[in-house]
Parts: C-alpha cells; structure tokens; sequence
C-alpha cells in the first residue's frame, strides 16, 4: 500500500475541494451576511489541512494500484464530506450541531437529499447556494473530476475511476485514455446543468433558483432552495422541465456521448438498459395514476396525472424532488414508490439504488434457472441485447446483491436499536442506500428529529450506496490488508 502517496493526493484533493468554497463565500461577501464569516473559516482550514498533508510527500509520486485506488476514495468521501460539514457547523444561521452539520454534508456530497434543515427559505443565499453544489459536485463523483486534472499532478486514474463509476460495466470507456473519459463526461455533465438552468429561468425561475435547482437535478439530489421543494414553484412547465432533465441524468452518460456523435436517438433505442429503465417508468406512472384516480386523491383528472408523473419520475430516478407530500397518499403507494427506488437509474448515470442493469440481469437470470429446471441438458445464455452476458458478471451482480441485502438488514437492526419505529427504519435506510432522500414516519417531512446515532448510521448508508457497497466494504476484508 503505497500511504505517502495516497497522503499526498489526498492533500492535493482537500486544497482543491477548499476553492469549491469561493463561489458560497462570495455570494455572503455580496449579501453582507454573517455566513461569509464561517465560508472564510473553513476554506482556510481545509486549505491549510491540505497543505500541511501535501507538502512534506509532495515528492512521492508512486501509480497507484487498485487496492490504493480504493482506499482512496473511501478516504477522500468521507474526508471531503466531513470538510465540507464546516460551513453548516460554523454557521450562525442555520445552527447546526455536530452531527447535523456532519449529515447534511453527507447527504448533499452523496446526491441523497435528505435533509435535517427546516426554515429554508429564511436560509442565507450562500448557505443555499453552498447545497446545491455540494450536490453538484458530488453528481458525478468528485474522483471522475480529479481524474480528468490527473495528469497534471503526475498521477494515474484508472484505479480511481474503476472504484467510483456507478455500475457493473465499469470498465467500459468512452475515450481511450481515462483522462479523456473524464472529461467528455464533465463535459457532457455541464451541458445538461447549462441547458436545465436555461430551461428554468425561461420557465419562471429567477436565476439563483434556475442555477440552484439545475444544480441538484443533473446531479440526481433533490436538495431544494425552498422548503416546499419544486411545488413553491407552483407550475406544470418547471415541473416539465424537472421531469425531462432527471429522465436524461438517470440514463447512461455514454449514451448522451453516442447520441451526441452519431447526431441520432438510436443510441438510446438500441439500449436494452435504456428502454428497461424508460418501460419502469412508464408503468410505474400507470400505475400510480390508476390507484390516486381510484382512491379520488385529486378532483382534476389532470391533477392526478401531473402529480403522478413528477412523483414516480422524481423518486423513481433516486431525485427527491416534491410537489407533494407522497407518504400521505393512499393504498400501497408510498411503499410502491420506495420500492421502486431500489431499482434506481441506469448504471452509469448519476442516479443511485442497485440500478437498472443489475436488476435486468436478475431477471434474466432467474428465467434462465426456470428454463434449466425444464430442460435439464439444455444450454441457456443471458443476453443484453444482442449480447451475451459471461457468468462471470452474472456472478457479480448476485453477489452485489447479496452483499447489498446483508448491509442492508443489519443496518436495519441497528436503526431498530436507535428506537426508531419499523416504518421510519426501513423508508429512511431505502432512501438512503439508494441515495434517493424522502422517507416515510417520523422523516416524512425532514430527518432533524431521529437520533443522533441514527444520523449517523445514515449518514454511513449514504456512502455505501454512493459507492455501490463493494468499493468501501472491501476494505473490512483482512484478504484486502494482507499483501
């Protein structure tokens, strides 16, 4: 394990995660609010952390191995989010506690969404601002961003970006150098916030929101500059717009690089992924719109269809987003709509839950079981496509998913010993393992009344989802530690 080099990155990381705190900072300088106070401080602390890490291993430049890769963006998402707890920690207006602050960085950096924070629209606009990014920033994971600037401080990136890319086609690359591959995504990924932004401040938004909103639906989040989410907004064409733009983020990014080549959709149509994910939505919103229409939640037919839309696509793509509180909804709906966010997006893409492929291959797979049972001497393939799928990779998405339901219910267990109620237990760890953020219970509204120690479980399961379980588990493995 190379420690003096995985020192110095992680140094170099905190020096460049401290100017993520200029843009909040100048926002507080322009309003003359106290938070500019508390961005100056913890930019000058996670900038000096980093310099003091960096500057005595400067000269230890060591390629990277897998296993440092992985121990390296463990590190540095839990490092970075800690870091990036300081504003909120610091900050007179919101006051936050330790582990609040500790929570809301978490689940901003992890694209999850849920929030301690009550009172957001009297928030100062750096504090708003500085939420939204967080998010942002995290979208396509702060490892792809430092691996597109890479080759500048002498290090490789494969090791990274096969530890961070969301997945189980990892090792798929758009460019033939990963440097390059990080940049066509960031590029491709600031397109569609440009694009989202413009859309939204063509809708109505004033540009704080547009930027803020677009900001957190590239990114798949769901954190809000308003307390009512996208209903302060009160409009169908910005609820539209949401909808689009977290259909697009929950596809896969190298579709939007092949479209975008090829001048064609076909991209897209030929994707047994793409399709899969577009047909669950669908139906989903079939669905939904069924029960509400049934049960008379909404008077207007079209009522029932815009809420049913927004709702299924924002919890279904791991978003978050509201118009309306969907706990209160009747039947089965509210556990229908967290069940769905296991699921999740596309593999590749900057949505959360186990994803779409993995679920895909499950599937295929447990037809392909059945066809063995009836015929014993017959040999049966599992294809994507035209594609035939190797065992190889069908072993792994079961043992993903095995590890994922073991991490799962013993994270439960532990949340039923922070006497939380079963039901807030199980919405809160869903949404958060699937980095989606709405819950049910007692977190229905926010999350600022659970326990600390539950925050902290939380805040754990964030991490673990945002990292797919395997990439941070590994490193409790004694087989991992032994050469």
């Amino acid at each position: 394990m190379h420690f003096a080099a995985l020192g110095r990155i992680l140094g170099m990381l905190l020096m460049l995660f401290s100017l993520t705190q200029v843009p909040p900072l100048l926002i507080a300088l322009y309003d003359g609010g106290e938070a500019k106070y508390s961005f100056s401080l913890a930019l000058s602390i996670t900038l000096l952390t980093g310099l003091c890490i960096w500057y005595p291993l400067r000269h230890r430049r060591e390629e990277l191995r897998v296993r440092d890769g992985y121990v390296l963006t463990a590190s540095f998402w839990f490092v970075l989010a800690s870091f990036g707890a300081m504003p909120f920690y610091l900050s007179l207006r919101p006051e936050m506690g330790l582990v609040d602050s500790i929570f809301e960085a978490f689940s901003g950096l992890s694209t999850t969404g849920a929030t301690v924070l009550t009172g957001i629209d009297s928030l100062p606009r750096a504090i708003l601002y500085y939420r939204q990014q967080l998010q942002w920033l995290g979208g396509m994971g702060i490892v792809v961003l430092a691996v597109a600037i890479m080759p500048m401080l002498g290090v490789g990136g494969m090791q990274l970006y096969r530890s961070e890319i969301p997945g189980p086609v990892k090792d798929n690359k758009l460019s033939p150098r990963i440097a390059d591959t990080a940049k066509t995504l960031w590029i491709i990924y600031c397109g569609l916030t440009v694009l989202c932004a413009l859309a939204y401040a063509m809708a109505g938004m004033s540009w704080f929101d547009a930027i803020g909103h677009s900001f957190s639906t590239i990114a798949i989040g769901g954190f809000s500059t308003h307390d009512a989410s996208i209903g302060y907004f009160d409009s169908f064409a910005i609820e539209l717009i949401a909808v689009v733009f977290m259909v697009l983020s929950g596809m896969n990014f190298g579709l939007h690089f092949l479209a975008l080549r090829s001048r064609s959709l076909k991209a897209y149509l030929k994707d047994p992924e793409c399709m899969t994910f577009l047909k669950i939505l669908s139906g989903a919103v079939v669905i939904t719109v069924f029960v509400l229409a049934f049960y008379q939640q909404y008077s207007a037919p079209t009522d029932t269809l815009r809420h049913a839309l927004f709702q299924v696509v924002s919890v279904a793509t791991t978003t978050g987003f509201a118009v309306t509180d969907f706990s209160g909804w009747p039947s089965f709906l509210p556990y229908f709509l967290i069940y769905i966010s296991f699921i999740g997006a596309c593999a590749g893409s900057t949505g959360g839950g186990m994803k779409v492929m993995r679920v895909m291959l499950m599937f295929r797979q447990g037809q392909r079981e059945i066809q063995r049972l009836l015929h014993p001497n017959g040999v049966f393939m599992v294809k994507m496509g035209k594609r035939t799928v190797p065992d190889r990779v069908i072993e792994a998405v079961w043992g993903f998913s095995a590890v994922y339901l073991v991490t799962f219910f013993t994270l439960m267990l532990a949340l039923l010993a922070c006497e939380l109620d079963p039901i807030t237990a199980f919405s809160t760890l869903a949404s958060c393992m699937n980095n989606l953020g709405p819950a049910l219970g007692e977190a229905s509204l926010h999350y600022a009344e659970l326990p600390s120690s539950a925050k902290l479980i939380l805040s754990v399961a964030m991490i673990l989802g945002r990292l797919e379980v395997f990439s941070l588990l590994i490193l409790f493995t004694p087989a991992f530690w032994r050469y």
